[in-house]
């Protein structure tokens, strides 16, 4: 961020548009550090709670009232979700409701390796209440599994699993770790990408591209079918696209918009100084 400082004196103003963009976790912003780490917990339990339920109700609705919401309108409420949940607790947990974010994070010292299980956890707790919920409310519908199988084979589904997690941790790096970015932009960047992965990858692999997604549906319903798939893939994938977007991160790089607001907040003192004049056309000094 711009450096300012001024003087009396001589009104000089000094600013600093050098900005390293690959800061670590503990040099983070201070409304990160904030917040108690219990309510990061339950953020995170919250969030992803609410995100395998809608996502896995809208698959029970689908199959149990003669296909109501269709296919895309299955994907469209997986991503709608995932922006509502980015707003919602961004700014309080992170919003991860993902282990394999939250790990991915933690290899690129964004956040920190300790707070790792905790955070698991809770997103587990989370997917699997979800889960629980989904159970009892739908109890005698006979197609109210909601986890994630093969379609294909296991390295099919392995390799896909891994491409959109991939792509979609690329995309979150990119959105939200970087400043460049547009902040507000997050939201709808990231869900606009589940949407996208859940079309193309959903009749093969059912495109969890989240461990707890899957692992909670599994515990309940007792059924591991291909389990590993959605444990490892997903990890392997966001590890890779978190460690690639750091090479198209600036380090130690002048930031545009910084020499921008720079250059205007130069020429505002400037013009201040102008106009600011005594009768006798010296110019005043600022108190």
């Amino acid at each position: 961020m711009a450096d300012k400082s001024t003087r009396s004196e001589t009104h000089e103003v000094v600013l600093n548009v050098t900005k390293d963009a690959s800061k670590t976790w503990d040099e983070s912003s201070d409304s990160n550090l904030s917040v108690p780490f219990w309510q990061k917990l339950v953020a995170e339990t919250v969030g992803t709670y609410f995100l395998v339920f809608a996502g896995c109700a809208s698959i029970v609705v689908n199959n149990n009232y003669e296909n109501a919401l269709t296919f895309p309108g299955v994907t469209i409420v997986w991503g709608l979700t995932v922006m509502v949940v980015v707003y919602t607790i961004g700014h309080v947990s992170g919003a991860h409701i993902n282990p394999a974010v939250t790990i991915a994070f933690a290899s690129i010292k964004r956040f920190p390796y300790k707070q790792v299980p905790a955070y698991v956890a809770a997103q587990l707790l989370g997917s699997t209440l979800a889960t629980v919920t989904l159970k009892v409310i739908f109890s005698g519908k006979p197609n109210q599994f909601t986890g994630t199988i093969p379609s294909g084979s296991e390295l099919q589904s392995f390799v896909v699993e891994f491409i959109i997690t991939f792509f979609l941790m690329f995309v979150i790096s990119g959105v939200a770790t970087d400043d460049r970015a547009v902040g507000e932009m997050a939201g709808l960047a990231i869900g606009s990408t589940i949407v996208l992965n859940a079309l193309i990858a959903g009749q093969v692999s059912g495109a969890s591209m989240n461990p707890a997604r899957s692992l909670g549906p599994a515990l309940v319903h007792n059924k591991y079918i291909g389990i590993w798939i959605y444990l490892l893939a997903p990890i392997i994938g966001a590890l890779g696209g978190a460690w690639f977007y750091n090479i198209l991160r600036y380090r130690e790089k002048p930031m545009l918009c910084k020499i921008t607001k720079s250059v205007l907040f130069d020429e505002s003192i400037t013009s201040a100084q102008k106009s600011y004049t005594t009768p006798d056309h010296h110019s005043a000094t600022f108190a």
